[in-house]
């Protein structure tokens, strides 16, 4: 077997059968330059976050509603990712960027420019992997 210059596949004698080398990042092909893929978590709240600013409960039920109720996002990890996500220029507080009513104590936060690129890049390498995947299974494929 030969390992294609193409796509880094190997294929044998038969046309139709092939090995994709998984050594490989699915992630390399990706117009957003980075070193590697968000998390699971960081993805779900840069997904939540790009209708706009929310504070921190309002996140974990947007991430709720966004998974359908698969996904049920505790503070201890949401806080944690949005440290991460703040560290990282891909969010910020905007907290103190607004009056807000009766001295709330919440923690407002939105998408950078650079964080907003890269949600919507995501978005997008997910939509065209699940389509590609989608082509090759029975039954599944879109209309």
């Amino acid at each position: 077997m030969a390992v294609s210059a193409c796509c880094r596949c190997r294929h044998d004698a038969s046309p139709t059968r092939f090995w994709v080398d998984y050594r490989s990042s699915i992630y390399q092909y990706s117009s957003m330059a980075r070193e590697r893929p968000l998390p699971a978590a960081s993805l779900h709240v840069v997904f939540a976050l790009l209708d706009g600013e929310l504070h921190g409960y309002a996140l974990m039920r947007r991430v709720d509603e966004l998974s359908d109720g698969g996904v049920r996002m505790g503070p201890g990890t949401l806080y944690g990712t949005l440290n991460r996500l703040v560290e990282g220029g891909l969010i910020t507080e905007t907290t103190d960027d607004r009056p807000r009513p009766d001295n709330e104590r919440r923690r407002y936060y939105e998408l950078t420019g650079p964080g907003r690129a890269i949600a919507l890049d995501e978005l997008a390498r997910l939509q065209t992997l699940v389509h590609r995947v989608a082509r090759h299974l029975p039954g599944t494929a879109p209309a």
